[in-house]
């Protein structure tokens, strides 16, 4: 647990005559906390092959392969499972199959044009998970005590991370497509048990994944068929550098780079500020307006930059509290390198106190 240590500050008294107390009286300093930095994260260039997950507090950062996972399995209260944004993934249920060994090719070949991302189809939203991130808003649905509910699922494996060389301030994210799986999710107590498979099988896998109450979710790669490490546990981070799954309103699903995503699901928050409003230097923690704080992943999102100018906005920052309250304003600096290449963002942060 990224524990804090606070120390509270009250002016009783002061001890000079014709002297009176004014203003804030009292001063809460989360001592372990950092006041701040100036960090650029390793996303891995123009193709942006990792997804990195910062804590502001101490200044760390884990970068994983954004390919390394497929499934995400819910650890609180509800039983859902993401899949993996940052590779293009898409999935759609098969009303009509609930036993996964008599799916076949014939049975899907109708969707696979349809269950996928950047179609340009709005439709195509059904076969995502929500943006935001609202847990409750997943393309699979709520893993039901009920067996028989529990549908098998067609799953767009997306794409492994890109090779190529890009042009100069142009990204390359996306190498060959990873192919198709059809799975089933059961409840098994208070585990999951996944079931998984590729299309023509007439068998199929299985394994059994717990809930970890540390973490967010528990992952799962089909790469590996294992459960692997992903995110710090969920109080350890608070946003995440990322290829990310968005939405264009009138245009479906779409594939974002250099994108950056906030630890929701570990009670992080945050709100964005125009310059237009408040400068980013003078802004204090007396400045922070608390009924704008959201819960909305995408608050940052592709909000932050320009991508055909290859530069930050410079007329905005960020505002984010993080699961322990501290409160820090976010400003980036870079979007490319000094030779102008994608893929090598840089930001500062300061503890409001």
């Amino acid at each position: 647990m990224d524990e804090t240590t606070s120390i509270a500050l009250d002016i009783k008294s002061i001890n000079h005559s014709n002297s009176s107390i004014q203003g804030n009286s009292s001063f809460l300093l989360n001592a372990s906390a950092s006041l701040g930095s100036s960090i650029k994260p390793n996303v891995g260039g123009p193709n942006q092959g990792y997804q990195v997950f910062i804590d502001l507090s101490s200044e760390s950062s884990t970068a994983i392969q954004r390919d390394s996972w497929d499934l995400g399995f819910y650890s609180g209260d509800n039983f859902r499972v993401t899949i993996n944004s940052s590779i293009y993934m898409a999935t759609a249920q098969l009303l009509g199959f609930t036993d996964i060994d008599t799916v076949t090719q014939n049975d899907v070949s109708g969707l696979q044009g349809q269950v996928a991302v950047g179609t340009f189809n709005p439709e195509n939203t059904a076969y995502i998970d929500a943006p935001n991130g609202n847990i409750l808003e997943t393309a699979i649905n709520e893993v039901s005590e009920i067996e028989e509910e529990n549908k098998v699922y067609l799953v767009n494996l997306g794409y492994e991370i890109g090779t190529d060389t890009p042009t100069i301030g142009s990204a390359a994210i996306t190498g060959p497509h990873r192919g198709w799986k059809k799975i089933r999710i059961l409840k098994k107590e208070d585990k999951y048990l996944l079931q998984y498979a590729d299309i023509d099988d007439t068998t199929h896998q299985e394994i059994t994944i717990s809930k970890n109450s540390n973490y967010n979710f528990s992952f799962f790669s089909f790469n590996t068929n294992t459960v692997v490490s992903v995110e710090p546990e969920k109080e350890q981070w608070d946003i995440s550098l990322t290829v990310f799954t968005n939405i264009i309103e009138g245009a479906g699903s779409y594939g974002y780079s250099d994108f950056v995503t906030h630890n929701s699901k570990g009670a992080t928050l945050a709100y964005m500020l125009k310059t237009s409003t408040t400068n980013y230097t003078e802004f204090a923690l007396s400045n922070v307006d608390y009924n704008l704080f959201s819960d909305n992943q995408t608050i940052i999102g592709a909000n932050w930059r320009d991508v055909f100018s290859g530069t930050p906005y410079n007329d905005r920052f960020f505002i984010i509290q993080d699961p322990n309250e501290n409160i820090y304003k976010l400003n980036f600096l870079a979007l490319t390198n000094s030779n102008g290449e994608r893929g090598y963002p840089e930001f500062e942060y300061e503890l409001l106190q």
